[in-house]
């Protein structure tokens, strides 16, 4: 009996060696690229669910609220010697890329090319392009940068492996990611009060899309700002949208820093 249970159980570690290394060997299946890959829909006209961070996403935050933010000395500095009077005529320092999402409105995602996803924002009238072409060169720095979009690959085939390591689809979510990292900005603020990023500050993103059991569908956008200049570690924040039925409340604003009397 103890010849039979340790033949069974050489059997099964080379079972499971042999379906590990040929999953190694195989790896993840590499996603198709653009829109004929799309293996989430995130086309259409969404509105951000403002749940939570209220006082620095509904208002302009008084001057020297950072909370949240892991800002260095420099930054505080800056920020500190902040005023909206001094943004005139550049109101849309805190519309770009590292903050744009955290500005409450609409967005209208489409489809500009087939490889190519286009943000259009009603906050400030922003747009951000999602390059799936790798080979498409930036052009001159700007507010929204340069972004370059893939889904995420998809994982290896299991064969005879019991414990699915890093197989598990993550609860809640659809389908695969969308992954993004925007670099080639130029320097903004994260919040309306000043609060700096750099030129050398880099965005990455992961959008997935979700429905509740009410049956709307939403997607979250999770947040990774660096910047070596202005922060002393990565700033990472989750932002919700919900999707609508039609784009009938579509409102685009001009950028806007309120006057100091309204802080």
């Amino acid at each position: 009996m103890k010849n039979i249970t340790s033949l069974f159980s050489l059997i099964l570690f080379l079972a499971l060696t042999s379906s590990m290394a040929s999953a190694q060997r195989t790896g993840p299946a590499e996603a198709t690229p653009g829109r004929e890959g799309a293996p989430i829909d995130l086309t259409g006209t969404w509105v951000s669910i403002v749940s939570e961070d209220w006082r620095w996403r509904m208002t302009t935050p008084l001057i020297g609220d950072f909370a949240n933010i892991p800002e260095n000395e420099a930054a505080r500095e800056i920020g500190m010697s902040w005023r909206p009077e001094n943004d005139a005529g550049n109101e849309c320092l805190a519309y770009g890329a590292p903050g744009i999402m955290h500005r409450p409105g609409r967005i209208k995602i489409s489809w500009e090319d087939d490889l190519t996803l286009k943000m259009e924002f009603d906050a400030g009238m922003q747009t951000r392009m999602f390059y799936f072409d790798e080979t498409m060169a930036p052009g001159a720095p700007s507010r929204q940068g340069h972004t370059l979009a893939k889904w995420e690959d998809s994982p290896a085939p299991s064969y005879f492996n019991p414990l699915r390591i890093g197989q598990t689809p993550r609860v809640g979510t659809t389908t695969r990611s969308l992954e993004a990292l925007t670099t080639n900005l130029i320097p903004g603020y994260l919040r309306k009060n000043g609060i700096p990023h750099s030129a050398q500050t880099k965005v990455t993103e992961y959008f997935d899309v979700f429905e509740t059991p009410a049956g709307t569908t939403w997607f979250v956008d999770t947040i990774i700002v660096e910047d070596p200049v202005y922060l002393i570690e990565p700033w990472v924040t989750t932002m919700h949208f919900m999707k609508e039925p039609d784009d009938s409340k579509w409102s685009p604003k001009e950028c806007f820093v309120m006057h100091e009397n309204e802080l």
